[in-house]
């Protein structure tokens, strides 16, 4: 039985008014640790699991971290998690709920990731947040889901932080020969570490992370996500904090669904009818979701501008 489940996928009709094309939202939020990274990483742990390993070690203290701790609950393996310093308290709240062992390390995930590193032995997995082909196949199964509904989308739009989704989605839609069909990948500006290394014409670190969608925050993006944009159509587009945080708001009125940031920044995209839209008639947007974002907190944002 697997640790995720088959999300419901809806038309959106304000997502759909607002964007000017039909809209279908694959409702990611709704997984039971939150977002869409159960899809990856319950697949990578049940892997590990089956040959043997008794331990699991995460570096996130975002969603990544949390799925992992869900999945070592249900499988009945220990887990550790590692968090920076700024990971916030309802993110630790959340992990340490899933019976995890916490470890906060570091002011930075790279410190917190090397930490994490040193805990690995024989016996213990180590489950990267997004740079795994484990991930990347567990992922594409929301395409699987959406093609098997009988849905001829003509474009997907995804949050892209280190590339996970993106490169499941691209997974997915070349297991069903759609391969043609764009992606629209959306990071918000402060965070665009895939839009830097295609200026660059190569994967590239980011000074720092400076936009609040921290699960967007990876200064690298991952080798094969940046591949992705030579081998097949991909459209890059960058969006503010608060586009992203008006998307979130407008998405939670319109859906009663509350999430992340990095999720609003896919959503910014249709709500605010970007221009990399306009040949499209029928749009399969990923709303990845995010469980570590309050309303509280959500609307300190807005109030900040």
């Amino acid at each position: 039985m697997p640790l995720h489940i088959a999300t419901p996928l809806i038309e959106s009709r304000p997502l759909s008014l607002a964007a000017g094309c039909e809209v279908w939202a694959k409702m990611e939020a709704l997984q039971p640790s939150g977002s869409f990274k159960i899809r990856g990483i319950g697949a990578a742990c049940a892997h590990h699991a089956a040959h043997g390993k008794r331990r699991f070690v995460s570096s996130s203290g975002g969603n990544a971290g949390l799925a992992v701790a869900y999945a070592g609950r249900r499988l009945g393996v220990p887990v550790t998690v590692v968090v920076p310093e700024t990971t916030s308290a309802t993110a630790r709240e959340l992990i340490a709920r899933e019976e995890a062992d916490l470890v906060v390390h570091g002011a930075s995930w790279q410190e917190a990731n090397a930490r994490a590193l040193a805990l690995v032995d024989a016996e213990t997995a180590f489950l990267h947040p997004f740079d795994d082909p484990l991930l990347w196949a567990g992922h594409a199964s929301m395409i699987d889901e959406a093609v098997a509904a009988g849905l001829p989308f003509d474009a997907v739009v995804v949050s892209v932080g280190g590339g996970g989704l993106m490169a499941g989605v691209a997974e997915g839609l070349a297991r069903h020969g759609r391969s043609a069909v764009p992606i629209v990948a959306v990071e918000t500006e402060g965070a665009a570490s895939l839009a830097a290394a295609i200026r660059a014409g190569a994967p590239v670190e980011l000074p720092a992370i400076t936009s609040l969608a921290t699960s967007l925050g990876a200064k690298r993006v991952c080798d094969r996500a940046f591949r992705l944009t030579k081998t097949r159509p991909v459209h890059s587009v960058t969006v503010t904090d608060g586009a992203a945080v008006a998307a979130c708001t407008r998405f939670l009125a319109d859906h009663r669904v509350l999430v992340e940031p990095a999720c609003g920044a896919a959503l910014a995209v249709l709500y605010d009818r970007h221009e990399v839209l306009a040949p499209f008639r029928r749009v399969l947007a990923i709303a990845c979701g995010g469980a570590t974002a309050t309303v509280a907190q959500l609307q300190a944002w807005q109030a900040a501008g």
